[in-house]
């Protein structure tokens, strides 16, 4: 493992740009943009119980295919260590893209890599358990390809169930090499891996999957496909179920035209009464934007598991708001029901490079405000690529670019 101290400072744009940030923002880790350290993190964050982070780089390591590392504070100093890096080929996973980090009960990490692990270069699920001060990888299933009738590239993270089950989609391959859902089992001896669902746009069906799955009650799961639907193709809301054993698909809601968003990319984030919110790339009311600029969405729980769509905002861009939420960022949410989230683009000012965004309740609908834009002109961060995780009422997150190195950051903003 390697291990870097970075003394806690703030950037000097969190001052110059205080009038039209809503929060003030702090770079905790500034990436080297060289091999040995990891660099260009895609993915959001995952914290433990003690608010240490982690994440995962696309590039950088020892090897040069990414890594997975540890942020932890003490005494007001951030120190890094490099946890893990990939090594890639037929035995190993390379290049985690858009998928976070998640822990099980027992402190293990998991997540996916979009490339390696086969002679089909299709892409890994992988798990990390410590022993000591160290941490082992291995590697709990390697994806075969359409031709073998498993799926590849997976973009989006893992979820579990409360059995320790896990769950993923790949963006190809199943089937009809349109996408998968699949489950990783544990047993004593191994995970037991299996495709739950193979999307296919026959009839108007859903396909490409960019977003993970949620659990909700009642053995649903969700997600999204970026494609699908009769009318328009601009994407679907689906769930899966079992019945006698049976993994059965059905969409929930068909994305119609822009206004109501089209190309969702994300995950979708649950509250306590089971409605549902996530984002899409393009579509909204905004006249900026060629196909809109992108929406976050809400779906609302109704009898006998229907559900109604409502967009709560649609971004603006130009020099007031953000442009497009990335694949997977998607949007987190408090304990008041306000949203938090990412735009890869846009941003006060003229740099286009990205924001971070909150939607407060307010009586029945959402009041936005942008904690931070971006800027690629000094040693801030940008193209936030990932979604934000709430720690102790700050927002945390990565930027893919920028800094003073130019190899991304990850960022904390006090709101």
């Amino acid at each position: 493992m390697r291990v870097k101290a970075l003394v806690l400072f703030v950037v000097t744009l969190a001052f110059a740009a205080s009038a039209w940030a809503a929060g003030t923002e702090t770079v905790i880790y500034d990436f080297p943009n060289y091999t040995g350290d990891g660099y260009s993190p895609y993915a959001g964050l995952v914290a433990d119980k003690a608010g240490n982070l982690y994440g995962t780089t696309y590039q950088g390591g020892s090897s040069g295919l990414g890594s997975v590392f540890e942020l932890k504070l003490s005494g007001g100093v951030w120190t890094e260590t490099l946890l893990y890096s990939f090594a890639g080929g037929t035995t190993d996973g390379e290049y985690p893209v858009y998928s976070p980090l998640v822990f099980d009960a027992a402190g293990n990490l998991y997540g996916t890599t979009e490339y390696g692990g086969s002679s089909c270069n299709c892409g890994t699920v992988f798990e990390l358990t410590k022993s000591g001060s160290t941490w082992k990888e291995t590697i709990l299933h390697a994806f075969l390809g359409s031709g073998q009738k498993d799926g590849y590239l997976p973009q989006a993270g893992l979820s579990l169930d409360t059995a320790g089950n896990l769950y993923g989609t790949t963006e190809y391959g199943g089937v009809n090499n349109q996408g998968s859902v699949f489950q990783l089992a544990p047993s004593k001896s191994a995970w037991k891996y299996k495709v739950i669902h193979a999307f296919s746009s026959q009839n108007g069906g859903a396909y490409y999957p960019v977003g993970g799955i949620t659990q909700g009650a009642n053995g649903y799961f969700y997600g999204t496909t970026y494609y699908g639907g009769f009318a328009y193709n601009a994407g679907t809301i689906y769930r899966l179920f079992q019945a006698r054993n049976i993994w059965v698909g059905q969409n929930v809601f068909y994305f119609l035209e822009g206004g109501d968003g089209v190309y969702p990319d994300s995950s979708l984030t649950m509250d306590a009464k089971g409605n549902m919110y996530g984002t899409t790339y393009y579509g909204g009311s905004a006249e900026t934007c060629s196909g809109g600029c992108g929406t976050v969405f809400k779906l609302t729980a109704g009898a006998n598991n229907t559900y109604t769509q409502s967009v709560i905002y649609s971004f603006q861009a130009g020099d007031k708001d953000g442009l497009n939420p990335y694949y997977g960022a998607g949007v987190t949410l408090d304990a008041k029901g306000n949203l938090y989230g990412t735009t890869i683009y846009g941003g006060k000012g003229t740099q286009n490079a990205g924001t971070v965004y909150e939607l407060k309740v307010s009586g029945s609908s959402y009041k936005e405000s942008l904690l931070w834009s971006f800027d690629t002109v000094s040693s801030d961060g940008y193209y936030p690529r990932g979604g934000v995780i709430l720690v102790k009422g700050n927002v945390f997150g990565t930027t893919s670019a920028g800094g003073s190195h130019g190899g991304g950051t990850v960022f904390e903003i006090k709101p």
